[in-house]
């Protein structure tokens, strides 16, 4: 049975306060010991990793992104739009979306993840069509590929621009069927173990898309089969305005109306919420996913996180989809987050550990991953170290400040589960060029199939 020290690390943050300053001892899968400043391992240990140049934390997560998303970045019929008309220019082009596209951009995103320190994600797939019936099976297989852990979301868009949607109905589903694979996909895939790499939630895309009828349908089976549950919203105003025309409800009444005031629920964005709804948040438990680079890009607004977190609301990061940020760099998203809430409160009210809690233990939170997010005695061995010794970092003082202050990018070695899978700034498992190079040749094929 091998255990590892990872001994003397440049700096350790464990997300807990208790100190490992002289690193950690992981045995199988799992984190056994913390060593203490000028400790040594209790546990024999019969291999070591020299940490000295490397600043140790846990593993980054991700909580909500959408994979396919990277097929279709810098899109110039999308470039300088706000959220609907961004869409509206998109829906066409994701149509077309088939199997061989969505294992490629399943496999391109959570490359980049990985290589950025992110060791758990979560995605939206919310577009299917006759091109792609099960495409959730298929990023199961892809996942598999990589080695992160997923968290993959069956989405879903069942109300079309026919019915007063936005979406066109060439990309909405009839509710049975939806209902129906996500019956499936979990009783199939969701593994709900706390070694667990692969767990399915339900994800109805927003309230532009679905109706009523499948939101309290889908938290109807997630109570069910004891799962989570996903959607946007709050993310613009238009969206605020679409419900209140529609629905005659703001967005946090409309989901008190479906049934989604649970702690079951984590929103992606969540901005456009006023004091009263915040509280309302809190009381109910639902959780918050910031995604401030794909907020900036849209223009849709600034994410008052810091205010939900002090009412007691979870809030984790997500990097968002790849469309809407054109990147899927965990750790430079924590840096955006708290760049934008000091933006947002002033310097002195975010620090970089309160960006670096959202980005682990806050994503552990909302996705129900207690074994996760943190470095202590019995958590899952899911780790990442970066080094320090690129020109950006040059003359840095606080090691752990300078990771978000001067810009990491990439991490050198990234643990799950107590397997490498990223060693000195390189996939162990998956060849990067190979992934690119079908990647960009699906991109290729989408944009053709939608240009003529």
């Amino acid at each position: 049975m091998s255990v590892l020290w990872l001994r003397h690390p440049l700096a350790c943050w464990t997300g807990t306060g208790e100190n490992a300053d002289n690193g950690l001892v992981v045995q199988d899968q799992r984190i056994v010991e913390l060593v203490a400043r000028g400790n040594t391992p209790v546990t024999p240990c019969d291999r070591i990793f020299d940490a000295s140049e490397h600043v140790l934390i846990p593993g980054l997560i991700n909580c909500h992104h959408h994979f396919y998303q990277t097929l279709t970045r810098a899109l110039q019929p999308a470039l300088n739009k706000a959220l609907f008309p961004w869409l509206q220019a998109l829906y066409p082009v994701w149509a077309d979306l088939d199997d061989e596209a969505i294992y490629a951009s399943t496999q391109l995103a959570l490359s980049e993840l990985l290589l950025s320190g992110c060791t758990t994600a979560a995605d939206h797939h919310y577009v299917f069509s006759t091109l792609l019936p099960r495409a959730i099976d298929v990023q199961v297989e892809a996942a598999k590929s990589i080695g992160n852990r997923v968290t993959l979301t069956r989405g879903s868009m069942s109300m079309g621009q026919s019915k007063g949607g936005l979406p066109p109905d060439s990309v909405v589903e009839a509710e049975e069927q939806i209902l129906n694979e996500s019956r499936r996909l979990v009783r199939t895939h969701h593994d709900r173990r706390p070694e667990s790499q692969c767990q399915i939630a339900l994800a109805p895309c927003s309230p532009f898309s679905v109706t009523h009828e499948l939101m309290r349908e889908c938290a109807r089976i997630a109570k069910e089969e004891d799962v989570l549950l996903h959607t946007h919203l709050g993310e613009t105003e238009d969206e605020n305005a679409f419900c209140v025309k529609q629905f005659n409800q703001r967005p946090v009444e409309y989901l008190a109306d479906v049934g989604w005031l649970d702690e079951r629920v984590w929103l992606a964005h969540g901005i456009h919420f006023n004091d009263d709804e915040i509280q309302t948040l809190a009381h109910g438990k639902v959780g918050v996913c910031h995604c401030p680079s794909s907020n900036m890009l849209l223009g849709s607004g600034q994410c008052r996180a810091q205010e939900l977190r002090r009412a007691g609301v979870r809030v984790g990061l997500g990097v968002d989809g790849s469309a809407s940020n054109d990147g899927s760099n965990m750790i430079q998203e924590a840096r955006q987050a708290l760049l934008m809430q000091k933006l947002t409160y002033g310097a002195d009210q975010c620090s970089h550990i309160d960006a670096l809690t959202m980005a682990t233990r806050g994503g552990a939170e909302l996705l129900h991953r207690p074994e996760l997010g943190t470095l202590a005695e019995g958590q899952q061995a899911d780790l990442a170290l970066f080094r320090l010794d690129e020109p950006r970092f040059s003359g840095h003082g606080d090691p752990l400040a300078a990771l978000l202050l001067c810009g990491a990018h990439q991490a050198d070695h990234v643990m799950v589960a107590g397997q490498w899978k990223v060693k000195a700034g390189e996939l162990t498992d998956a060849d990067l060029g190979d992934i690119i190079q079908r990647h960009q040749a699906a991109s290729r094929r989408l944009v053709a199939s939608v240009n003529g």
